[in-house]
Order: structure tokens, then C-alpha cells, then sequence
């Protein structure tokens, strides 16, 4: 078995990306334009273009900057919204937001490299292009059907197989895929502390250590509250996505809460890891459980797909990437992963991102399906635009009412066999011939 190490919780991250400041937490009683909760891409989006703006805007989160998923992401920058195609898309918006949305996603990674290269952020961007490698004849031929119509809005997408798959990739364990130009990746924490320098030093205030605990409208303001101080405000943000509790007690019923999974290496010897991805591309695949993994430009690998949560808390799953790391890069195979880790990211019902704002004054924005970079960086920037006075109906995401999943229950108490199934279905169809 491919060796783990044993901090089950560390996150690569955490040791690569340039020092960042501990927040203090909130004390005494403020007044501010906005009070956003969550510091992580969409909050610290929304936080930035409103303090350029010259709003007074405070910042609150449970953890610190980049704690929740934006933290322990896998950086992958991919454009697109998943699962849905344009024709889909259409079916479920409508000519006018199918419009705006499709062209929002697709642009959704140009939008964020070209914000990392204004504000001159230090996260290791490339934007080298996303390989979607398919597992499977019909993986193939709804990948064929999806680049086409993409394309005709602009995406650039190219088929690749053989042996040009073969050399972009470093493996041969699938027969074709799909190149996405406008893809790349980040650093996920570096960013998100850029973000919150950025913003500070257009005059935000950020506080770690300050989970919410009340939030209520009275006497024509927002009242928010903290185990230590409290902020009035004009306008809320909620930025928690995957991390949702229950300040609008309807909104955590109307997201599926999945746990992606990590693992890292140290850097690699040459001899090991020059074929891997060469180009810089990133990589995933099509399978139902999915894997994605990076080359590093310091030569180490990431390698991801989805965990699964026990009743105890623990995240399980690190094993099966390492065999399936190895069985995507037999270059992998005695290794030493040296970091695990796990997040928490939201799924929505349709597949997109949603936009609400249940009471006046009141926004929340979640559900990415796994797109959290590029796509949280345009939701926290569609709400600073709503708060400074954007109609709803020029935005690119309908305002929704919230709505409770469908036997949500039951699918967070089915995920453990759930996967088991699928990564069997899965088997089935990658086996040779």
C-alpha cells in the first residue's frame, strides 16, 4: 500500500502559502454599510469591491481567513458550471439568465486570474488549461455533445487522445479527453489571504473567532451578534456556503454538504513526476467519483476526489486516492503522501449556484458543485454589485426563493453507500476492454 502519513488533518497549504496575520476577534459594538459572514472567496470578494467602493464593511468568521473550504480546496481554476450543459441550462433559466449565466461561467476563470494579476496577489496562478480526461465510451460521446455546444459560445475546448493525451497528461490509463484552455489553478489559501489584504487595505475590517450567533432585523437594520461584540448594519452578506448553520434556518435544508478529500507529496525527484503533467495543466476525469490532481511548480502532486464523512466526524477515503493515484500515474506508486486533507463544499439540487435574498437587506449566496474558485469569486462580486445598488434583474443569477433538497436526509444518510456504488459502476466501466 502507498504510504500516509498520519496527521489526518493537514493541509499542504498551510505550509506553502506566504505567512498570513491572525484576525482578532470582534469586540464592543460597531456600525457598519455591511456586515459579511465568512471570510473565505466569496465573502472576501464581496468585502473587496465594497471597501473600494467606500463602504464601510466588517468581515466575520468562525475560523479565520481561508479557514473553510476556500482554504482546503484543490485550487483547481475551472470555468463552466459542472453537470449542466448549455441546452440544460436553458431548460432550467430561461433564455435571459441562460444567456448571462452561460457567459459568466465560461468567463468565471479569466475574471479571477485577471483579479489576482490587479491586485498583484501572490498564489502561484497559471493558467495553462484543464485536461477532462473520459473514462468511458459514453463519457466520450456526452463529452463530445458538451464541447460543442460550449464552444459555440466561445470556450475554445479541444479533443485530445492518443498520444497527445498521453504526453499532456502522464498517463495512459484513459483513451481521450477534453482541453479547456481558460483553465489553471491557484494557491487556495494564498489567495484567500491576498483577498483579505487587499481589502483591508482599502479599509474592511476582518475578525476571526467571531461566529455569529444571533442575526435580526429590527428598527430597519441588521443586528449581528458574537460571543464578544456586535455589529449593526444596513446590509448582511451571507458567504458560509458548504458551512451554512442555521442563521436563516431555511437556507443549510437547501444544499447537499459533500467532503472533497487531498493528498500531497514533498516534492518529487525528476525521474519521478518530469512526465506528469509537463505543460502545468491540471487534470480530472469523468468518472461519478471523480479524481483531480495538480503538479506543483516546486514538483510535488496533489491528488483529490471525494471523502466520506463518519458518524465520529473523521473523514475517510485517503486510502483509496492513494490506489487510485497510483492506478492513474503508476509513477505515484511508492510515494509518500505526506499530507492529507478535507473541506466541506455545497451541492445544489439543479446544479447551480444560488442567489437569495430572503428579507430586505439580506443576501446569501452558495452551492458552487465543486467550480468554488472561479465561481465564489463572481457570486461575492454579484452581491457587492446588488448592495451598491444593482436591480436584481441585471444580475447574472436569478434571486431565488430558498427551498428545502428533496429527501435531503436521507441522501446525507445514504452518501457512505451511495459512493460505494458508484465507485463500482465506475470499476465496471474503466476496466481494460
Amino acid at each position: 500500500m502507498t504510504p500516509l502519513a498520519h496527521d489526518v488533518q493537514h493541509p499542504l497549504w498551510r505550509d506553502t502559502a506566504p505567512a498570513g496575520e491572525d484576525h482578532p476577534p470582534l469586540s464592543g459594538d460597531h456600525r457598519a454599510d455591511v456586515t459579511v459572514i465568512g471570510a473565505g472567496f466569496t465573502g472576501l470578494r464581496a468585502a473587496l469591491m465594497l471597501a473600494e467602493a467606500g463602504t464601510r464593511v466588517i468581515v466575520l468568521d468562525a475560523g479565520d481567513v481561508g479557514y473553510g473550504a476556500s482554504g482546503r480546496t484543490g485550487g483547481q481554476v475551472n470555468p463552466m458550471l459542472p453537470f449542466n450543459t448549455p441546452n440544460r441550462l436553458r431548460a432550467l433559466l430561461g433564455p435571459v439568465y441562460f444567456e448571462r449565466l452561460a457567459q459568466t461561467s465560461l468567463g468565471s476563470a479569466d475574471e479571477l486570474f485577471a483579479l489576482i494579476e490587479r491586485y498583484r496577489i501572490d498564489c502561484q496562478p497559471r493558467q495553462n488549461g484543464w485536461l477532462r480526461v473520459l473514462h468511458s465510451p459514453r463519457a466520450l460521446k456526452e463529452a463530445r455533445a458538451g464541447m460543442a455546444a460550449w464552444n459555440a459560445f466561445g470556450a475554445g475546448m479541444e479533443e485530445v487522445d492518443g498520444a497527445t493525451l498521453a504526453k499532456l497528461s502522464g498517463t495512459t490509463a484513459y483513451r481521450a479527453g477534453v482541453l479547456t484552455p481558460r483553465g489553471g489553478a491557484v494557491q487556495p489559501l494564498a489567495l484567500a489571504r491576498g483577498l483579505a489584504e487587499a481589502a483591508k487595505s482599502r479599509g474592511a475590517a476582518i475578525h476571526g473567532q467571531s461566529a455569529v450567533t444571533t442575526l435580526e432585523r429590527r428598527d430597519g437594520a441588521w443586528h449581528v451578534r458574537t460571543a464578544r461584540g456586535a455589529v449593526t448594519s444596513d446590509w448582511v452578506i451571507v458567504a458560509t456556503n458548504g458551512y451554512t448553520g442555521g442563521l436563516i434556518p431555511t437556507l443549510p435544508r437547501s444544499i447537499l454538504p459533500v467532503t472533497p478529500a487531498q493528498i500531497a507529496t514533498d516534492p518529487l525527484p525528476d525521474e519521478v513526476i518530469s512526465s506528469i503533467l509537463p505543460g502545468g495543466h491540471t487534470i480530472s476525469d469523468s468518472r461519478r467519483i471523480i479524481m483531480y490532481a495538480r503538479r506543483e511548480p516546486d514538483g510535488r502532486m496533489i491528488f483529490g476526489g471525494l471523502g466520506q464523512r463518519g458518524r465520529d466526524g473523521r473523514v475517510g477515503g485517503f486510502d483509496w486516492l492513494a490506489r487510485d493515484a497510483a492506478r492513474v500515474f503508476p509513477q505515484l506508486a511508492q510515494v509518500r503522501w505526506r499530507y492529507r486533507w478535507s473541506g466541506v463544499i455545497a451541492l445544489t439540487d439543479d446544479h447551480l449556484p444560488h442567489l437569495h435574498e430572503p428579507e430586505p437587506g439580506l443576501l446569501a449566496g452558495l452551492g458552487y458543485n465543486g467550480r468554488g474558485v472561479a465561481m465564489a469569486n463572481v457570486m461575492g462580486r454579484v452581491m457587492a454589485e446588488r448592495v451598491l445598488g444593482a436591480a436584481p434583474e441585471t444580475l447574472p443569477f436569478p434571486l431565488s426563493p430558498i427551498r428545502a433538497m428533496p429527501l435531503r436526509g436521507a441522501r446525507i444518510a445514504g452518501m457512505g453507500s451511495a459512493i460505494k456504488v458508484l465507485r463500482l459502476l465506475d470499476r465496471l466501466e474503466t476496466r481494460p476492454g
